[in-house]
């Protein structure tokens, strides 16, 4: 399996949408960016895509508005979806706000050591 890389501008984009809230960390993921908060990843590019974990209702949302898998053909993650392709940034950042809102919600996760 190869993995896409994202370019610069992509990296760049994505880390100006995620939200600047306490504890949220932008940071390096397999040659990727993933967007963590209290260690539990919300959101995450993969090559171009724009990927976010979010509620069941929420995914179907996006699911209809034309959002993808997110991840490897071969095994994409669960829980997540990939932004439309062409999604303008105020329609991004909603939904990313809305997996930020989501891992706030969840028990912090243990660093690795």
């Amino acid at each position: 399996m190869k993995m896409p890389k994202a370019d610069d501008a992509t990296k760049d984009r994505f880390r100006r949408l995620v939200p600047d809230l306490p504890g949220v960390e932008v940071k390096p993921m397999f040659g990727q960016l993933g967007a963590f908060l209290q260690g539990n990843m919300f959101a995450g590019l993969f090559g171009d895509d724009i990927g976010v974990k979010l509620a069941a209702d929420d995914l179907a949302a996006l699911r209809e508005a034309g959002a993808g898998p997110f991840g490897p053909a071969e095994r994409p993650m669960g829980g997540y979806l990939s932004l439309p392709a062409g999604v303008d940034d105020e329609t991004a950042e909603r939904w990313i706000g809305k997996a930020a809102e989501l891992a706030a919600t969840l028990p912090p996760k243990a660093r690795k050591r």
